[in-house]
């Protein structure tokens, strides 16, 4: 005899099963009885399986055994009782209830009772209130309405409550006929009392807190908004648009599932087969619905072809209480086809790739679509406000507004008292009080910081005033100076003070450590002063400024400021940087620095990627040691540039609003290449920020580390190819050719 199969029901399903073994649902006593709309229905192939073992294995969500069902039998023999979920002791069988409430008159409910319903069950006596609780019965959650009930029961002289787990099966009139069934067996022959619908009726406080968690207003409710449509309709951009604009609004928390992000995280090992594209779709549906559950907004934009699909996730959002909102980007197949740049709608027509939406697997139009957005011949931002407008009219989200000017309300309140405020509390790190001033009259500042000395401009602060913070038993990287301190323009490295600087050997090379993103540039041919060996506090000076950058119509340029990343910064990453810095030269408009996802701290290069480097003619190779990423990098880089996708995804979990500035080197490489010739330095970052293509896994650069010289020389080779197309587009220098 083959293994029983296991099988996890609907939720639906796992409601009537508790039934039917509690006797509930008397005269029902199993599934699939004809007529009965209590109904078990198994995948294919569990069928087949459970029809070769005899019977069927139920299980919940966590795989725990519930009951042996006998096939084509249909015999239930329970296993186990459901042991666990919130107010447990509140489920009774109809057995329990009567022997612990018989003589009193029982209520179901299916929402919270208002006062005058709470009135009038007053003057029916001893009651015990039956919240219905099963899926998709109540108007509240299945927890929200015990909890409204009990509340309810505090009201009345006497008054308990007994969860029943009735769901629904879609249809009003068997609904109703079971609920009747159902409560007669846990009444036996007591009375049954039902509550009229009192829709403008007035809650008790408490309870009207419990419905208004509940049932959030719509610009409060968890939302998923999801984007379907064939590949090149544009869905991605409008998502990342739409995106663009929550966070510049902001107040809510927002996650982004986009379909190939999550192919390579959630969903690694699917194949574009219909089972796996389903599987991926359900996968992006749950972490979408959980997302909505805690009142958050999950923009998803995968290609979702199949209507099946589209309303179990529909289905699991509005049961985790969060809305579904589905935007159909309807692009025409010739549209999509004439904008593949990548040539995938040609392959799938000469049968290269089997099985692709559109051409040789369906894509099934969404009929319930909340808006229909064609992008043809019309720019991101006419595409996106049909979305924005949708959106507005359906009461989730305003974006049609301009964000609430923050900086000009704070402005407008008096400076005095808040800097008097801030003074007078203790500080943890510094001497004196931090002390940041907005909206200070008109002859001051706009932004002070008073560190230990008197407050100055930070534009005009002369080099010799000394800014002192504590930097007692904290260790130095390559550079002291602490990231969180703003500097205008590139600066040379800062020093400990010394009575006598002394110069460091004429051939000895600059540190080549990792400059920080404050605004700071490597000096590599300026030796560097000897650090004074002294215990305890050591005060720091302000860094003096080199010769300033190249200028614009404004004045002075800040540098561009490139951070470069890899796993462990010891070889790509160092790499990039000391070539970067070395190939471009110590004024080139542009700072370079680089750390490690899974870093260590204070490792060096090892000796076959130190070797690539070296063979080259680049300096400080010895002198360099690793460094950890932190999040703190991300805020003060322009340009963040990765060796692999998986290290952009890395960032964008954590940092999605930066998905501007995030690429991997070979990304970027051909966003420039495609981009204006003219274009360098921020103008540049601006308009590679929009053109940016998605990151294709081919252009990384593989992990060297511990497979020898051979794959050392080649992912430096790789490396230069890329940085000798990104450097001169950064630095605006057309010396640096491949």
């Amino acid at each position: 005899m083959p293994p029983v199969p296991q099988h996890c029901p609907s939720p639906r399903e796992l409601d009537d099963l508790e039934l039917l073994v509690t006797g509930a649902l008397v005269p029902t006593v199993v599934f699939n009885e004809p007529g009965s709309p209590v109904t078990l229905e198994l995948p294919p192939e569990v069928a087949e399986a459970a029809r070769a073992a005899g019977a069927v294995e139920l299980v919940d969500p966590e795989g725990l055994p519930l009951a042996q069902v006998d096939v084509p039998g249909g015999t239930i023999e329970p296993l186990t009782h459901a042991q666990f979920g919130p107010f447990r002791d509140h489920y009774l069988t109809p057995v329990q209830t009567r022997e612990r409430y018989a003589g009193r008159t029982f209520v179901p409910l299916v929402d919270a009772l208002t006062q005058p319903q709470l009135t009038a069950l007053a003057t029916v006596g001893p009651v015990v209130l039956l919240p219905l609780v099963g899926h998709g019965t109540p108007d509240l959650s299945p927890v929200a309405l015990i909890r409204a009930t009990l509340a309810a029961a505090s009201h009345l002289a006497d008054a308990v409550v007994v969860a029943v787990p009735l769901a629904s099966h879609g249809d009003p009139d068997v609904d109703h006929d079971l609920g009747v069934q159902v409560v007669a067996n846990y009444a036996g022959d007591d009375p049954v009392v039902g509550v009229t619908d009192d829709p403008s009726g007035a809650f008790t406080p408490e309870i009207a807190a419990i419905v208004a968690s509940d049932r959030p207003a719509p610009e409060e409710q968890g939302l998923v908004l999801f984007f379907t449509g064939l590949s090149g309709s544009g869905k991605s951009t409008l998502a990342r648009a739409l995106m663009d604009r929550l966070l510049e609004h902001g107040g809510r928390t927002l996650t982004s599932l986009d379909g190939d992000v999550v192919r390579r995280n959630l969903s690694a090992g699917l194949t574009f087969s219909k089972e796996d594209r389903e599987t991926n779709i359900r996968r992006i549906g749950w972490v979408a619905a959980e997302i909505s559950r805690h009142g958050g907004v999950a923009v998803c934009s995968p290609i979702a072809p199949f209507d099946a699909t589209r309303q179990q996730v529909r289905a699991m959002v509005e049961q985790a209480g969060g809305a579904f909102f589905l935007v159909h980007v309807a692009t025409p197949l010739e549209e999509c086809e004439r904008r593949d740049r990548k040539g995938l709608y040609a392959k799938a027509r000469r049968g290269e790739i089997p099985e692709f939406t559109g051409i040789s697997s369906p894509y099934e139009e969404p009929q319930d679509a909340d808006v229909r957005v064609d992008t043809t011949g019309r720019t991101i931002e006419e595409a996106l406000d049909d979305v924005l407008v949708a959106l507005r009219d359906s009461g989730h989200l305003d974006l049609l507004t301009d964000p609430t000017p923050v900086v000009e309300e704070v402005a407008q309140q008096p400076s005095s008292p808040v800097v008097e405020e801030v003074a007078q509390q203790p500080s943890r790190n510094h001497p004196a009080p931090v002390v940041e001033v907005r909206g200070a009259p008109a002859t001051t500042d706009p932004v002070v910081e008073v560190r230990g000395a008197p407050a100055t401009s930070l534009e005009t602060t002369p080099a010799a005033d000394p800014v002192v913070e504590e930097v007692a038993q904290q260790p130095s990287r390559n550079h002291p100076t602490p990231v969180d301190e703003p500097v205008e323009t590139p600066a040379t490295p800062v020093v400990e003070p010394v009575e006598t600087p002394a110069p460091a050997h004429p051939d000895q090379p600059a540190d080549s450590g990792l400059d920080t993103l404050a605004g700071q540039e490597r000096q590599e041919e300026q030796p560097q002063p000897v650090e004074k060996p002294s215990a305890g506090f050591q005060p720091r000076l302000r860094p003096t400024p080199p010769p300033p950058a190249r200028t614009t119509a404004g004045g002075a340029e800040p540098p561009v400021r490139v951070l470069y990343i890899c796993t462990a910064n010891i070889c790509r990453s160092p790499f990039m940087e000391l070539y970067s810095r070395h190939v471009a030269g110590p004024h080139a408009g542009a700072t370079f620095a680089s750390a490690g996802t899974r870093g260590f701290d204070s490792r060096p290069m090892p000796p076959e990627m130190a070797a690539t480097l070296t063979a080259r003619g680049v300096p400080g190779v010895v002198q360099f040691r690793s460094r950890a990423f932190a999040s703190d990098m991300i805020a003060h880089a322009d340009l963040v540039l990765c060796a692999e996708t998986a290290h952009r995804q890395f960032i964008l979990d954590d940092h999605p609003a930066t998905f501007r500035k995030v690429f991997t080197l070979g990304q970027f490489a051909e966003a420039v290449r495609s981009a204006p010739p003219m274009l360098w330095g921020r103008p540049l970052l601006e308009a590679v920020a929009e053109r940016r293509g998605t990151a294709n896994p081919d252009l990384d650069v593989p992990d060297p580390f511990g497979q020898g010289p051979e794959a050392a020389g080649a992912a430096a080779a790789k490396l230069e190819e890329l940085l000798r197309v990104a450097l001169p587009a950064l630095t605006g220098s057309r010396k640096i050719t491949s």
